[in-house]
């Protein structure tokens, strides 16, 4: 008794049959083969997104306030250059940040330059006390791929951090090392206290005093001093009269 076949069973009898077969076994080993050899292949292949974030601070100010005066503002900017595709933001008192992400295959750096271009186009509609905007680009390979924990018992933040910079300093002389951060500890700082009485009885404001601590926490040499020429020509007094010194002023 002979058994009927459907459509799969007439084409597999087909090419059981036929000549041709081999051929098609050849031609498709063929095209495989130079599949392999023609196509590019990596083990871990870079997708260029360009990723950057934008700080913007605005001391003193509620996020409402920031939200209208700075971030909504950016974003309109943001969204006029050409190739992004996605503009989040965030907006907290006295800080709004935006993230900026465009099309997959944009090149970097030109992505960048046009951020940095519109922003600095438009930096005289910053408002007043506005800082101008930190701008710090973000790549795709940016992924932790070590994280290391420093603690131990009668050790305080400080000592912790001072220890985890010098691992931080051994670990970026290793090659292939992109990127390192420190987070957490304390850093290094000096906290100047002012008595409210002695400001008033000096008539000084909490701005004249930053201002002079600022211009006393520098460090100057003569010779690097401006107007003067490459000698270091100086006047000092000598029993009342004023001579010029070719070396510089003698104590």
């Amino acid at each position: 008794m002979k058994q009927k076949t459907g459509a799969a069973g007439k084409i597999a009898q087909f090419f059981i049959d036929s000549k041709l077969t081999p051929l098609f076994i050849i031609a498709a080993i063929l095209l495989g083969i130079a599949s392999v050899i023609a196509l590019p292949r990596e083990e871990e292949p870079q997708i260029i997104v360009p990723m950057i974030d934008i700080f913007v601070k605005m001391p003193g100010a509620s996020a409402k306030e920031v939200e209208e005066r700075v971030t909504s503002p950016m974003e309109k900017l943001l969204w006029e250059i050409p190739g992004v595709e996605y503009v989040y933001s965030k907006s907290s008192p006295g800080m709004s940040m935006a993230v900026v992400r465009f099309y997959v295959g944009q090149d970097e750096e030109k992505s960048i330059v046009r951020l940095q271009s519109k922003l600095m186009a438009n930096y005289d509609l910053i408002p007043w006390s506005v800082t101008p905007p930190l701008i710090k680009p973000r790549y795709i390979d940016d992924v932790p791929i070590l994280s290391l924990t420093f603690w131990g018992e009668g050790f305080d933040h400080y000592t912790l951090r001072r220890v985890a910079a010098e691992v931080e300093n051994m670990v970026k002389r290793e090659n292939n090392v992109a990127m390192t951060t420190l987070i957490g500890g304390e850093r290094r700082q000096v906290q100047v206290r002012f008595d409210p009485v002695r400001l008033a009885a000096y008539g000084l404001d909490l701005e004249q005093v930053a201002m002079n601590v600022t211009a006393g926490n520098r460090h100057l040499s003569f010779h690097q001093r401006p107007g003067l020429g490459s000698h270091g020509r100086l006047f000092k007094n000598h029993r009342g009269c004023k001579k010029c010194s070719g070396r510089g002023a003698q104590r």
